[in-house]
């Protein structure tokens, strides 16, 4: 089983996370200290966009694993 040349998941893991410490930055520049809950939820939803992104890649490593298992199961079949 290959890999593909470009991970989508990847992509979307490192834009949310680039995406939210500029917006933590920028939070903190324009506001000053007011910006403190703010920032908390810009990190309560970067947290929450890191463990979405990693249960979608288990599910799909998951649904990988049990399509090639079905392969091989029919291979065996056709094979005897």
């Amino acid at each position: 089983m290959s890999r593909p040349a470009f991970d989508t998941l990847r992509a979307l893991a490192i834009a949310s996370q680039a995406t939210g410490f500029i917006l933590i930055l920028t939070l903190e520049t324009l506001m000053g200290d007011a910006a403190r809950p703010w920032q908390g939820w810009t990190l309560a939803a970067m947290v929450a966009a890191a463990l979405w992104i990693a249960l979608v890649r288990l599910y799909r490593r998951n649904k990988a694993r049990k399509a090639m298992a079905r392969r091989l199961a029919d291979d065996e079949d056709d094979a005897a």
